[in-house]
């Protein structure tokens, strides 16, 4: 997640005549629900602090990549997989009945999905992921350019194998068009491997012409809602909004945009009447108003709010 530059170079009319038709399972997607991000390289929040302080169920944990010696899953790239301080959070939010889902990818690398060279080296780093965490959801966020064919053939032997559910979180062009036309290529290939995803629009740090960013970030949501239209046109309508979900950036944006809590609740209502399959946000470490005014923080939204109001806000997503 964060700040990055939108690839504008290829024709999106090519792009999407180009797009797969396959259909894929249906059994793959979760009950609808919030999932906001939470960057568990930081000590705080905790997972069990954030879910006695919310009731929060679901949490997507940012992001796990690469280490030094290549294709082996860490947190951050530096953190093991298996330290003690993050597992124990996780472990103690699951008895209370939490569920994660394990990001990978972000707007750092490196990439698991770059480094590891082969599908079966890749599969073998995401059954590490779920197998030490005790999860099975993956979400792969793609910010950067990865082996498509190689990743959606390993995403695929995993699902195959677990009934895993796999979300895709693209980077958004803009209000009008929806995903970039790299992230279609990256769902076309997903289509035609038979990956059954839930695509998750970063809508966040896009172009607009409207006035209103909760407004923009709607739109933004409709279009690639458009677009998944156009890669699995076999779908029916209410199943499409079961696989689409929706990821804006609480508080300040890089591009000067804020996203305010009554453009949550907004969200949240919109959401709730396309019945969409999840919301989730960036990041349940911003979701508190210690630096109102400032700039986009890593530590909090920048806007005055009160403590986790946007996990609570989000909470009133049901589907």
């Amino acid at each position: 997640m964060g700040k990055w530059k939108n690839r504008i170079g290829l024709c999106l009319a090519a792009a999407v005549a180009a797009l797969g038709v396959a259909t894929p399972a249906q059994a793959a997607v979760t009950a609808p629900g919030s999932a906001p991000y939470l960057d568990i390289t930081a000590s705080t929040p905790s997972l069990v602090d954030m879910a006695n302080a919310t009731g929060q169920k679901t949490v997507t944990l940012a992001f796990v990549l690469a280490d030094s010696t290549g294709c082996n899953p860490s947190w951050g790239g530096t953190i093991p997989l298996d330290d003690s301080r993050i597992l124990s959070d996780i472990k103690a939010f699951q008895a209370k009945g939490g569920q994660v889902i394990v990001a990978t990818g972000g707007a750092a690398g490196p990439y698991l999905e770059y480094t590891c060279g082969s599908a079966d080296a890749l599969a073998a780093a995401y059954r590490k992921i779920l197998d030490t965490v005790g999860t099975n959801s993956l979400d792969v966020d793609v910010e950067a350019t990865i082996p498509q064919d190689t990743v959606n053939a390993a995403l695929k032997t995993i699902q195959a194998e677990r009934g895993t559910t796999i979300s895709y979180t693209p980077r958004v062009q803009g209000d009008d068009y929806g995903v970039d036309p790299y992230s279609l290529q990256v769902l076309q290939s997903a289509a035609s491997h038979g990956v059954d995803v839930l695509v998750n629009p970063m809508t966040m740090e896009f172009g607009t012409s409207r006035a209103d960013w909760g407004d923009a970030v709607i739109a933004a949501a409709e279009s690639t809602l458009g677009q998944l239209k156009q890669v699995w046109p076999g779908m029916s309508d209410a199943d499409l909004k079961r696989h689409l979900g929706v990821t804006p950036m609480i508080g300040r944006n890089y591009n000067g945009k804020i996203f305010q809590p009554d453009d949550a609740t907004q969200l949240v209502q919109w959401a709730n009447s396309n019945h969409i399959g999840r919301l989730a946000f960036w990041s349940v470490g911003r979701d508190n108003g210690s630096c109102p005014g400032g700039g986009v923080s890593p530590t909090c939204s920048s806007i005055s709010q009160s403590q986790y109001q946007f996990t609570k806000t989000f909470e009133g997503f049901t589907g």
